[in-house]
């Protein structure tokens, strides 16, 4: 009969406690696997599952009693670096959903607004499209493996361990978080172009013929022009989404490594 003792559940649990707050941490910050429709217990089940796969292949944990003051210091720089992985990518998703912003309003579509739960925000019609098809294309290419695969690599780059973070992650996360306007913006332009060529055209009609109502014409040709450049522009949007997101990837591990340190 095998015999398990107190102290080795204790450092069963010990072994299991940091890495799974690390793995929550990506999965709550990860707009795939953390969203908001997606029940808590579902993500705490997952984070556990994962957290339980990666133990044995981890490098030995401290030995620090976990509900020591050193323990709980460990214990947040797991969810911090965590959700600093997450966001990496929640980033790129958000550079998509920019660009939907962006030539939303320049379509006209500003009044076709609703609430979306995973932002908590009232974002434009197309920009709510734009973002679920980056999510499409980001699944589409097992991105929420390769986030895994990551997250578990960067248990070797950055060991648990009680040494304080490294500054210099918050600031390649920083650098990072201006691929939202630059990405979202280089993602419309194609929209914004020909919208701004459009309204051109109207503008010059409109001079040329003040008689002519601005509002009876031009609004239905910005529109047309607009969905017409956007299926146009669909088959660009896929391979500069997957730049993105590589670009996320290499970020994420460039965090990890800012983490660790120079």
């Amino acid at each position: 009969m095998i015999a398990i003792n107190s102290q080795q559940w204790y450092a069963w649990i010990t072994t299991l406690v940091w890495p799974f707050l690390r793995v929550l941490g990506l999965i709550i910050a990860e707009p795939v696997l953390g969203n908001r429709s997606i029940p808590m217990t579902t993500k705490i089940g997952l984070a556990i599952v994962v957290a339980m796969l990666l133990v044995p292949v981890l490098p030995p944990m401290p030995r620090i009693d976990p509900g020591s003051a050193a323990g709980v210091l460990i214990a947040v720089q797991q969810v911090l670096v965590g959700l600093a992985m997450g966001f990496t990518i929640r980033i790129a998703l958000t550079a998509a959903q920019m660009a939907g912003q962006l030539s939303g309003l320049q379509m006209g579509l500003g009044f076709a607004v609703f609430y979306d739960p995973q932002t908590s925000g009232q974002p434009v019609a197309l920009g709510q499209f734009l973002s679920l098809f980056a999510i499409l294309v980001f699944l589409s290419v097992d991105g929420h493996h390769v986030v895994i695969k990551v997250l578990a690599e960067s248990f070797g780059a950055l060991p648990i361990s009680e040494v304080p973070l490294n500054p210099l992650g918050w600031r390649v996360l920083a650098d990072w978080a201006g691929a939202i306007f630059r990405a979202g913006l280089l993602i419309s332009l194609p929209l914004i172009a020909a919208l701004l060529l459009t309204n051109t055209a109207v503008g010059i009609m409109t001079r040329a013929a003040p008689q002519v109502n601005i509002f009876s014409v031009g609004f239905p040709l910005t529109l047309i022009t607009g969905f017409v450049a956007l299926f146009l522009a669909v088959p660009y949007i896929g391979p500069a989404l997957l730049d993105l997101f590589e670009q996320a990837l290499l970020a994420m591990g460039r965090v990890v490594q800012g983490f660790a340190g120079p």
